[in-house]
């Protein structure tokens, strides 16, 4: 199993769609964490967007990247899912570790009327959700060493 760890500055939506995502569609070769630079609380928006892909993550914990490190945890690779500055901050874990950013919009700096937050939210959910996609199928068929290698780990 490749381990992988998605990080965003709270671990309150991003990290933990693509989490759930590539848990539903890669969960035969993956293996799934998602944590925040700081912990902080799911946003309830996210778990109804997620909701409506019949995915139910309301009981997830929230969890601290630096726990992680401080468990001496080990991911093949950390996916950060905030902006490429924000990403900077997260700790470099021991091993041979492919660092990738997917910078997309944070969900809890969306505004405007309810059904625009929504909306904006589902194309952020949906933007993870197609990047998963892709990350699995770009993965099928190779090895962690190659796909490590093309990747520039």
């Amino acid at each position: 199993m490749i381990k992988v760890l998605f990080v965003c500055e709270h671990n309150s939506g991003r990290s933990q769609m693509a989490e759930a995502y590539l848990k539903k569609y890669g969960g035969d070769r993956f293996e799934a964490d998602s944590a925040g630079l700081e912990a902080g609380e799911l946003n309830p928006l996210v778990v109804e967007a997620m909701l409506e892909e019949d995915i139910d993550i309301s009981t997830n914990a929230t969890n601290s990247v630096l726990s992680y490190f401080q468990q001496e945890r080990r991911y093949d690779i950390i996916i950060t899912v905030c902006s490429p500055e924000v990403s900077e901050k997260c700790p470099i874990f021991p091993g041979k570790t492919l660092r990738l950013n997917w910078p997309f919009a944070d969900p809890s700096r969306l505004s405007g009327e309810p059904e625009e937050i929504m909306a904006d939210l589902r194309t952020i959910r949906n933007q993870i959700k197609y990047k998963i996609i892709d990350f699995v199928a770009e993965y099928k068929g190779k090895g962690l060493n190659i796909f490590l290698e093309e990747n520039g780990a």
